[in-house]
């Protein structure tokens, strides 16, 4: 059976589970208490020497990232429509993967780090102002389609997903981008949706 090795509260985490259940694949879960320093320990280290969540065992497989997670169920076990094969359609979703690690990151993620996790390395004023930027570029992105790209569901929208979704853990505003709770609506309506702390009082407005 798949094991998945991560954190409740980590968005990187819920990413790989949302992908999970809307494959409708079973799962062992194994939770790394963060907190105890659990994914620094050796047993930990020898999955990820990143020492980071979540990290995925498929038999001999083992993956850390959570983009890279995305990938491979998608090829693995989702249909063609989740990552296709062709070129160009590819090359449109795996662009969100990089805004993922990129944008969302730097701003609804770092915002929420600082927030909820408080990581005082972090510059609030930056994230802020980069979620800002990122969530105008959705909302308009968003306003002529339901989807990120193909007009479809793809692990393009469960990459983006989750930081968005979370982004008022980080005292992110989401009333300004109706396009935007529009879509983290679509997305809640999936089959086999599951949600996250956080995410399940989260309405369109």
């Amino acid at each position: 059976m798949i094991k998945l090795y991560g954190h409740e509260l980590s968005g990187n985490s819920y990413k790989a589970k949302l992908m999970l259940s809307l494959l409708a694949l079973e799962y062992e879960w194994i939770q790394v208490n963060l907190l105890a320093g659990e994914h620094h320990q050796p047993e930990f280290l020898a999955l990820n020497p990143f020492g980071q969540v979540p990290v995925l065992i498929d038999g001999d497989t083992v993956l850390a990232d959570a983009q890279a997670i995305l990938v491979y169920l998608a090829r693995q076990y989702g249909e063609e429509s989740w990552l296709p094969l062709a070129a160009e359609p590819m090359s449109r979703v795996v662009r969100w993967l990089s805004t993922t690690a990129g944008e969302v990151r730097q701003g609804p993620e770092y915002a929420r780090l600082y927030h909820l996790f408080k990581v005082n390395s972090i510059s609030i004023e930056r994230a802020t102002e980069k979620s800002a930027f990122i969530l105008s570029q959705l909302d308009h992105h968003l306003a002529e389609r339901e989807w990120l790209e193909l007009g479809h569901p793809t692990i393009a929208d469960v990459a983006v997903f989750p930081y968005v979704a979370l982004a008022r853990d980080g005292k992110i505003d989401l009333d300004k981008y109706p396009h935007v709770l529009a879509w983290i609506d679509r997305v809640k309506r999936l089959p086999n949706f599951v949600s996250a702390i956080g995410i399940s009082e989260l309405a369109a407005a």
